[in-house]
């Protein structure tokens, strides 16, 4: 049996679909599984042991123009995004079985889905009704996947995520300090309810639970990286890491502390106590579909706005979680945790 799966989005997205791809390997483990991804994600699963192929959308290049390529050549062929990339290239296979799945108030694209799948699965993920009623239950993403393997006959489900790491990438990171409070420097952290000064003051506050603080950062953080590293705050600050590399440096850390963004899920992978501070706006929907999967978290939500009270009850609110994952308090005087929209409402 030949299978094609598809994941051309992000890096996080791709982490949590780990556990479909070995669930598709244990349910067939004869098959021949080919994953397509995008040289922006592939990283993650290039040392996957449950893909024996991995190919690449060479950019510019149209996704069903290579699901063409399968034509013939498969029996199965599942979209592991909701997305329309990815949709296209799996209905191009022309595979007997074509499964995939979308979003349930976007209706333009459950049309097209239905012309070119054969199994599409509805998702009740929206966030304006998350947003209207917080209530309004949503699997995680990790379920969602899964449920597309479960709908192509798949009998044996894996739930751990799979990230590999070799000893060249923990040696790679080895200089840095143990057990630390790891905090991940996404661009996020620097607006739409946070600043980089109220970064800083919550680098100065996490020194008081006596902990070496390292700060990981991407591209997209590089300035404001540099500028902390100037202020000597944290005791180690690194950036230009490999995907594999950059989790080994979490599976270092005591937890992990993040905004919104792939450091998520690669703390996941790597079993990891993870803090998220989720954006504002849709809070509902993404900290129960994107929350860190498997390991004991706390999530939070930025403020509205960015008023000294506002950044100061964030900070808060943040040691108080970091003290519920460590079981330990600060030295010092103890932060209060009072009743807040801003203060940590999930510990699994």
């Amino acid at each position: 049996m030949r299978i094609v799966l598809s994941r051309l989005d992000r890096i996080g997205d791709l982490v949590l679909s780990t556990p479909a791809l070995a669930s598709v390997r244990r349910s067939w483990p004869q098959a021949h599984i080919t994953l397509v991804c995008s040289p922006y994600n592939k990283a993650v699963v290039e040392h996957n042991p449950d893909a024996d192929e991995i190919v690449t959308l060479a950019p510019g290049d149209r996704p069903e123009h290579l699901g063409k390529r399968f034509q013939n050549a498969c029996e199965l062929a599942i979209a592991l995004a909701p997305c329309s990339p990815d949709i296209a290239l799996a209905g191009a296979t022309k595979a007997p079985r074509r499964i995939g799945y979308t979003y349930v108030r976007r209706y333009l694209t459950r049309i097209r889905a239905s012309l070119l799948l054969t199994d599409l699965l509805v998702s009740e993920a929206d966030p304006g009704l998350c947003e209207r009623n917080p209530a309004y239950k949503v699997r995680h993403e990790v379920d969602q996947v899964l449920a597309l393997v479960e709908r192509a006959g798949g009998a044996h489900l894996s739930r751990n995520l799979v990230l590999p790491i070799a000893d060249a990438d923990r040696a790679a990171v080895e200089r840095l300090p143990a057990d630390s409070l790891t905090v991940h420097a996404g661009a996020r952290w620097f607006r739409d309810g946070s600043t980089l000064e109220s970064f800083v003051e919550l680098l100065i506050t996490l020194r008081r639970f006596r902990r070496k603080i390292v700060v990981t950062y991407g591209d997209d953080a590089a300035s404001q990286a540099r500028r902390i590293e100037a202020l000597g705050i944290a005791d180690a600050v690194v950036g230009s890491l490999t995907l594999p590399q950059w989790a080994a440096a979490f599976q270092r850390s005591k937890l992990v502390v993040t905004v919104d963004t792939g450091a998520t899920h690669v703390a996941s992978a790597m079993g990891r106590p993870t803090i998220v501070l989720f954006e504002n706006r849709y809070f509902n929907l993404s900290s129960q579909e994107w929350a860190p999967y498997g390991v004991p978290s706390v999530l939070l939500r930025k403020p509205a706005d960015e008023s000294p009270e506002s950044l100061a009850a964030t900070r808060e609110s943040i040691v108080a979680a970091v003290e519920l994952l460590l079981g330990a308090a600060p030295e010092g005087r103890p932060f209060p945790v009072g009743k807040s929209e801003h203060d940590p409402h999930e510990y699994a």
